[in-house]
This record gives C-alpha cells, structure tokens and sequence, in this order.
C-alpha cells in the first residue's frame, strides 16, 4: 500500500470512526447546556439523527439503534472529511517543497 493512500485516506478514516463516536456520546450528554450552532460544529449527526429517527413507535431498541447508527455515521463521516482535507493540504505543501 502506497504511503499515500495511507495518509490520504486509511489514517482519516481510522481516526474518524472513534472520534465520530466521542463526539456523539459528548455532544448528546451536554446537549441542554450547549447552544445549537456550537452543538453542529463539534456534532452534526445528533441533530441530523434526530431528524432522521423513525417517527412510527417500534421497539425502544429498534429506535435507538438506528438513532445510534445515523448519528455515529454522520460524525464519522464529517471527521473524515475534516481530517482527509488536512492531510491533503499538508502532503500537498510538503510535495511543493
């Protein structure tokens, strides 16, 4: 595997997956005490899933864990973006030297 691809791409995303996690587990036990706007910097995917949460009433556990699964998806997805455009701008300013 090229260093690259690893850099690029492998690294963000093994970064992002955990920190998508935090994120969701921090934002959704402060959420009363944070103001919104700050919330969606540090954790979009709360807001979005409970957007996206089924509205029909199935099982509580049914509910949770697709509440659970958009939310971690959504953050983890957001880092990843966040980290992979670091990482480009670094490895890009690295290669001009």
């Amino acid at each position: 595997m090229s260093t690259r691809v690893l850099f690029r791409v492998v690294l963000p995303a093994v970064v992002a997956l955990p920190l998508g996690f935090i994120g969701l587990a921090l934002a959704a036990e402060n959420e009363p005490a944070i103001p919104a706007p700050v919330l969606m910097l540090f954790s979009p995917g709360l807001k979005l899933a409970e957007l996206i949460a089924p509205g029909e009433h199935g099982s509580l556990g049914a509910t949770f864990g697709w509440f659970l699964r958009v939310g971690i998806a959504v953050n983890a997805a957001y880092y990843f973006v966040i980290f992979a455009l670091l990482t480009y701008l670094i490895t890009r300013r690295s290669a001009a030297q």
